[in-house]
């Protein structure tokens, strides 16, 4: 019995935290999980990183009635950034079971997200102005739910929120299970848990000691509109003879794919969309080294038992420091040295300072490549290879043909041209990627609606 069975969730819940690649719970949801399945509330206190998002989101999918098409679960989030995040993995967890997440946030337009609650989902992950806004014009009811989560609390309550929550909160009928989760318990913190929580179990975890010490750890700091044409001169550079490409969507990786093609490079893609048939042959053309690049997405890639690989490349910045380690973790293996380069925008600098405080590990900064960085190194590769060969005893039926050419030019012109015809040159053909958001910002609190409501604050009976 794996680790997940035995916190007691369900066949189609366990399928689909299998198909995305999830191996052991972590310490919060170990502890969080079998409490919060018996109905109790929960008050989690866990920082970012620590998978506290399936630690509430597993709960929250194994109690909803999927013959029921009310709204049953709420999750309150401070940014828009994160209602979207919560969404998805929700979205993901509630698969094969059918349930439906709708995020719903400030910035959107009002009308579309009416017609996509006129869809019935069964959970809502909402910013509070945004939720207060829907409760104001009656197109959200919260009569029904039996579940909300409060992530990230100690945020929200920092952003000027707690009258929002108070409010929300006193519309939700009292026989519910609140969840809170807070990197740190504040005075603010306990008192919404005072105030809206019955008897709440306190857990405590930490990160798991998440180093890679045989990996070299960079990032370079850049604009998004120019991380392909570093990536290319570091490939350059570089020249792995494997190397791991993330990428942070599906379409990402697609696209980073074919624009490498388009360059010349040899590689592939796997992400979630390819059935098994398709992924396999990937892989065995990446094992096999018909292929050196791989492209893939974090759920691709984890459980991935993958030898030789000598870099890996964050093309986009991951979101939690796990998947950070399990990225970079695909080097530096069997005691093998392996480096690792992440690509980040200025205002990424204070997610990359969560990861590194979280895996306990500096980041070292390294300068951008230009192309005659590039150049150099692929020279450098196309001299070592002719040195190579020339120690082959296989160079006889060709001595004949340098020779005669010898004779009409001298050896220094003959072997430059060589060296040029052998190197791969820099390749500057333009390409095009879609624009994608970076991990969730700290953002004020107009994230969500600025206009606050009063209304009944209902505390829950202890």
């Amino acid at each position: 019995m794996s680790a997940f069975e035995q916190l007691g969730l369900s066949s189609a819940t366990l399928q689909a935290i299998y198909r995305l690649g999830f191996e052991e719970p972590t310490p919060i949801q170990k502890k969080a999980i079998p409490i919060a399945l018996d109905g109790r509330d929960v008050i989690g206190q866990a920082p970012t990183g620590t998978g506290k998002t399936a630690a509430f989101g597993l709960p929250i999918i194994e109690r909803i009635l999927v013959d029921s098409d009310t709204i049953q679960g709420l999750v309150v989030v401070p940014t828009r950034e994160l209602a979207i995040q919560v969404a998805e993995e929700l979205n993901k967890i509630g698969e094969y079971k059918r349930v439906r997440t709708l995020p719903i946030y400030g910035g959107q337009d009002m009308m579309r997200q009416i017609k996509l609650l006129k869809k019935r989902p069964q959970i809502v992950v909402g910013t509070p102005g945004r939720l207060m806004d829907h409760m104001r014009r009656r197109t959200i009811r919260l009569h029904n739910i039996s579940i909300v989560v409060l992530d990230e609390a100690d945020e929200m309550l920092n952003m000027g929120f707690i009258d929002d929550i108070e409010y929300i909160l006193g519309d939700i009928p009292e026989d519910r299970q609140t969840l809170l989760f807070s990197a740190s318990i504040t005075k603010a913190v306990e008192t919404i848990s005072n105030q809206f929580m019955r008897d709440p179990a306190l857990i405590k975890a930490t990160p798991r000691n998440i180093t890679v010490p045989s990996t070299e750890q960079h990032y370079i700091e850049l604009p998004e509109g120019k991380k392909f044409d570093v990536l290319c001169n570091l490939l350059d550079l570089h020249s792995p003879e494997a190397a791991i490409i993330f990428g942070r969507t599906k379409k990402r990786v697609d696209e980073i794919n074919q624009a490498l093609a388009r360059r010349g490079y040899s590689s592939g893609a796997i992400h979630g969309d390819l059935n098994q048939s398709q992924r396999n042959t990937v892989m065995n053309q990446f094992r096999t080294g018909s292929i050196e690049i791989l492209v893939a997405t974090d759920v691709a890639a984890r459980g991935l038992d993958i030898e030789g690989v000598s870099h890996v490349y964050n093309f986009d910045i991951p979101q939690d420091p796990e998947s950070y380690v399990h990225r970079i973790g695909r080097t530096g293996r069997a005691g093998r040295k392996g480096a690792a380069f992440t690509f980040i925008t200025h205002r990424e600098l204070d997610h990359l300072k969560i990861i590194e405080r979280l895996t306990q590990r500096k980041i070292i900064r390294h300068p951008i490549p230009t192309l005659t960085d590039a150049l150099a190194g692929q020279q450098q590769v196309t001299v070592e290879k002719v040195l190579k060969a020339a120690e082959e005893p296989v160079l006889a039926a060709y001595k004949n043909m340098a020779e005669d050419l010898l004779e009409h030019h001298d050896s220094v012109t003959l072997l430059a041209a060589t060296l040029k015809l052998l190197t791969k040159e820099p390749d500057t053909t333009p390409v095009h990627f879609t624009e994608e958001a970076p991990p969730r910002e700290r953002k004020s609190r107009t994230s969500g609606s600025q206009r606050h409501i009063r209304g009944p604050r209902r505390s829950r009976k202890k």
